[in-house]
């Protein structure tokens, strides 16, 4: 392997753990040769954890999707969700992976609490990848046609869309007419094609980012990343499968 192939590695590797931090997910180090034992607890601990995790995303898979029938209005780039009383903050970018898992994961949840009144969702459209992809741009871009769906009539569906359709970081990720295409599946109303061509929100889109990146609650060691999810807001613990069912009974 080249030197320069190897730097990128190395880049990639950090800027990976670098996220998985932020978001809140502990990476395990490196140990030496003397820390063998416990290397070898720690990896059978890890695979039980895994293999359980993987059934509950598993199981929760299965469940047939939930139809969102919540409303949503915008301002600026935060997409306001539903009428509950227990406010939840969501952060996200369209192409990042752990996004897409928390959607897969919690996504039927969420829409079950909103379509019964339970919370409101501020959905805040964040595009910190946008030099993931070549050319850059696409988390700016699946964020503005998202922002572009909620006065076309057809965010819910557009914002699982979205993620069920997610691009590989290093791609080009999806087109314009795509993500139109998209729009005009689900039913898009007005000028929809219009309004995601002529990168709308795009100053919304960088100010909410910046903003929800400068904010020390949402931070992790110092690190702002996605999903963050905030219930009053203060950062909670994602991992935690009972997340919505506690911030619903106000624990």
């Amino acid at each position: 392997m080249s030197g320069s192939s190897r730097s990128e590695k190395k880049r990639r590797q950090d800027d990976r753990q670098r996220r998985l931090a932020a978001a809140g997910i502990q990476v395990p180090q490196k140990v030496t040769a003397t820390n063998r034992t416990p290397l070898i607890v720690i990896a059978v601990v890890l695979a039980v954890v895994v293999i359980v995790g993987a059934v509950v995303l598993y199981q929760r898979s299965k469940t047939t999707s939930v139809d969102p029938t919540y409303t949503a209005t915008a301002a600026g780039a935060v997409v306001t969700a539903g009428s509950g009383p227990t406010v939840v903050d969501v952060y996200e970018d369209y192409l990042c992976p752990l996004c897409d898992r928390f959607e897969q994961t919690y996504g039927n949840e969420v829409t079950t609490a909103l379509n019964a009144k339970q919370i409101t969702v501020r959905f805040h459209t964040i595009a910190i990848l946008d030099k993931s992809t070549t050319p850059n741009g696409y988390s700016t871009r699946a964020a503005d046609a998202a922002l572009c769906a909620v006065p076309a009539g057809i965010y819910p569906k557009y914002h699982k869309k979205l993620f069920e359709s997610q691009p590989a970081e290093g791609s080009a990720g999806l087109t314009d007419d795509q993500l139109i295409a998209f729009g005009t599946e689900l039913g898009a109303t007005g000028d929809f094609a219009g309004c995601v061509r002529g990168t709308t929100h795009d100053a919304a889109i960088t100010a909410e980012t910046n903003t929800s990146a400068g904010t020390p609650a949402l931070q992790t060691n110092g690190q702002f990343g996605t999903p963050t999810v905030a219930v009053k807001g203060a950062k909670i613990n994602i991992g935690d499968a009972d997340w919505l069912k506690n911030a619903i009974a106000g624990k």
